[in-house]
């Protein structure tokens, strides 16, 4: 998940002290955080939600974005500018998702409004350089923004619906001329070979699946190979031990004791990709979920260990800071498919995990690139968190 995912799924600090505020920018109410485990109290996880909200709708740019290049630390010396607006769109894509599944739409119109025509005019990303195809976040995260956008009420008949329509077959055309031969999809290339990048990492084409079966609900078109081989990838992926491989590759690679492949180093792959497949309705059960949850619970520890590190990948199993919010968001969405009273021994953890990660200023994250990684990283705290509440998004 290198640098591309810590551009898209999650933020810590480093260019900034923990729990600085942007400018002109109130603290969130100050809430008790337990560094070891506690069930929060509910008033605590609502106050959780409204500070990440209200930290998204002060942050949002002028032009309906959110990130961009402020900040920008040594850590990112590999991107170039197209690298940060692809990271961007896809930022953006998560941070309207959250302002639009809030609840509280009818306060929050004009910022889903803005958001969605920054989409639109975005909607064609390109790669940025031969070797990397960080494009593939932004057509993903875009492509889940749009489907999820064309199927609530607000915009299934608005004057949006056409150009949202558009956005997203093209959307849809990108994800399949930047798929692997191999079935998935990933954020590198070989610059010396074909133009059609050959890499793909499991969570990528997980997510990729998702945004598929989110575009099929939509009604957006496109040929059933297009997912059949991204799901063939994915199951590809599936390690005997329950972990799923970090690339697609004939045989797993550097499986040692402390490989990245072991159960401990694919926290969250483990989440993501479980979710796929069973949505996709292929060999995952309820029990395979539940078991996944159960590791992320047993092993969370090397999670924490991971937040906040500057370098990728440099914790235990090769974890990275930014696989912690990554792994929570989904773990929150295994979680909400399981019976009431199996996901009452993960909702509570799940909040805990992501609230220890939440700042004075109301965001959450847990690794820092540019600005673009505390804007998702808040988004992936606040869908997972209201995920966990009773009567939340995922289990509805």
């Amino acid at each position: 998940m290198r640098y591309a995912l810590a551009a898209l799924c999650a933020a810590a600090t480093l260019a900034a002290p923990s729990g600085a505020q942007d400018a002109g920018q109130e603290a969130a109410p100050e809430r008790k955080k337990a560094e070891q485990f506690s069930t929060p109290a509910t008033e605590d996880v609502s106050l959780g939600v409204e500070a990440g909200l209200q930290y998204l709708l002060d942050t949002q740019n002028e032009d309906g974005s959110w990130g961009g290049t402020v900040n920008a630390t040594f850590t990112s010396g590999f991107a170039n500018p197209a690298t940060y607006r692809m990271w961007q769109i896809g930022t953006t894509g998560l941070s309207m998702r959250t302002v639009l599944e809030n609840g509280q739409l009818d306060k929050h119109e004009e910022a889903v409004d803005r958001a969605l025509d920054f989409l639109i005019e975005n909607s064609d990303p390109r790669r940025p350089a031969d070797w990397d195809v960080d494009n593939n976040w932004a057509i993903i995260y875009g492509l889940d923004a749009v489907s999820r956008a064309l199927q609530h009420p607000r915009y299934k008949d608005h004057e949006k619906t056409p150009a949202l329509r558009e956005a997203g077959q093209q959307l849809l055309t990108n994800l399949k001329k930047y798929q692997s031969p191999r079935g998935g999809w990933g954020y590198y290339a070989n610059s010396r070979e074909a133009w059609q990048p050959e890499w793909c990492t499991s969570f990528m084409t997980a997510v990729g699946v998702l945004s598929l079966l989110e575009a099929k609900a939509a009604g957006l078109e496109y040929e059933d190979k297009l997912l059949d081989t991204a799901v063939r990838a994915l199951e590809y992926t599936r390690l005997p031990n329950g972990a799923y491989d970090y690339g697609l590759a004939p045989s797993p690679r550097h499986l040692t004791m402390e490989s990245i492949n072991q159960v401990k180093g694919s926290l969250g792959r483990i989440q993501v990709g479980n979710l796929a497949l069973y949505r996709a309705g292929k060999d995952v059960s309820l029990e395979d979920i539940e078991w996944g949850l159960e590791q992320f619970v047993k092993h969370h520890k090397f999670l924490r260990v991971a937040r906040n590190k500057p370098i990728p990948h440099e914790a235990y199993y090769a974890n990275a800071a930014y696989f912690y919010l990554f792994a929570h968001y989904y773990a929150s969405q295994t979680a909400a498919l399981l019976p009431k009273e199996k996901r009452e021994r993960f909702d509570p953890f799940i909040q805990w995990g992501i609230l220890i990660a939440q700042q004075d200023d109301g965001a959450i994250w847990d690794f820092w690139i540019a600005k673009n990684t505390k804007a998702y990283g808040t988004a992936f705290g606040v869908m997972g968190l209201e995920n966990t509440m009773e009567g939340g998004a995922a289990s509805q």
